[in-house]
């Protein structure tokens, strides 16, 4: 039961950073917002290990600074560009689905096998997230060059998280999970400073609106500190790959939540697509019994 509501949380909190993030960068330049969430989250952070005598742990820094510079930096700065282009729907089946098989890829590298079954819902997957890029090219009517490369750009964050919530599994040997999300929000957020440098460098920040700080405070609270620590807690329990599972049900909350709040609706192309690729995920996340068992079925 704690687990299952762990997982809705984390999914909720992480579709609203969709909705959220795409009302804000309407208004707001994205890496510049991304910058402060993540900047306001590390500060927070920090002073309640300070306060919680948690500490921060000093093994395994690298990995910190890995994480955070392609899972916090790298992700954000293709994923929010991305949504200054495309609509909220878009990343939203991209990138959540597209975690899990990417990490269980990724995963490989700290010594989880790479199998057949793995290849092969990569593929399925692969060719789910086509069926969503091509469905977004028919929401248009036309070929839409810039809204191509927004979902590109959504594949490749779904990547960096990938290797976020990899890394990270490392760094958690030392730290527990609100640590690990304090200094790779620190680290993330310097790596964005210079990013913005091609924005307002942070001029504009005083004119920002009201719901553009609204924002800010949404993806700081609950979409990282509420959404990240649990996610960090579910990877430090059952692992990187089953940790990723929490991305199921990002997508259908995501787009319940663009419809509501922003009208969009995907192409049935898209959802088509999506579905394809959580098929890929169940095949790529299939255990040696599990396999058996289709077997002999």
């Amino acid at each position: 039961m704690i687990v299952a509501l762990a997982y809705a949380v984390i999914a909720l909190s992480w579709a609203g950073n969709w909705v959220v993030g795409k009302a804000a960068v309407d208004t707001v330049p994205p890496i510049e917002l991304s910058a402060l969430r993540f900047g306001v989250t590390g500060v927070i952070l920090v002073i309640a290990c300070w306060a919680l005598r948690i500490p921060l742990g000093r093994r395994d820094l690298l990995a910190v600074v890995i994480a955070a510079l392609i899972g916090i930096t790298g992700y954000n700065a293709l994923v929010f560009v991305a949504l200054t282009m495309a609509p909220a729907s878009d990343g939203a089946l991209i990138v959540p689905t597209m975690v899990p098989v990417l990490t269980a890829l990724a995963a490989t590298a700290i010594g989880e096998r790479l199998t057949r079954v793995k290849i092969l819902g990569f593929v399925v997957s692969s060719a789910g997230a086509a069926l969503v890029i091509a469905g977004a090219q028919g929401v248009a009517g036309t070929l839409s060059t810039q809204r191509l490369i927004a979902d590109l750009m959504a594949l490749g964050g779904a990547a960096c998280w990938a290797v976020y919530g990899v890394v990270g599994r490392v760094a958690l040997r030392d730290r527990s999970p609100i640590a690990l999300v304090a200094l790779t929000s620190l680290v993330g957020a310097a790596g964005l400073v210079p990013l913005s440098l091609f924005e307002q460098g942070f001029r504009d920040v005083p004119t920002w609106p009201l719901g553009a700080w609204l924002g800010v405070g949404y993806l700081s609270i609950i979409g990282t500190i509420v959404g990240f620590g649990l996610f960090y807690w579910a990877v430090r329990r059952f692992g990187a790959g089953l940790g990723a599972m929490s991305s199921y049900l990002v997508p259908v909350a995501a787009l319940a939540l663009a419809y509501v709040f922003l009208g969009e609706r995907a192409d049935p192309l898209q959802l088509v697509g999506g579905a394809v690729i959580l098929a890929g995920v169940r095949i790529a996340t299939l255990t040696r019994g599990e396999i058996a068992i289709e077997a002999a079925a």
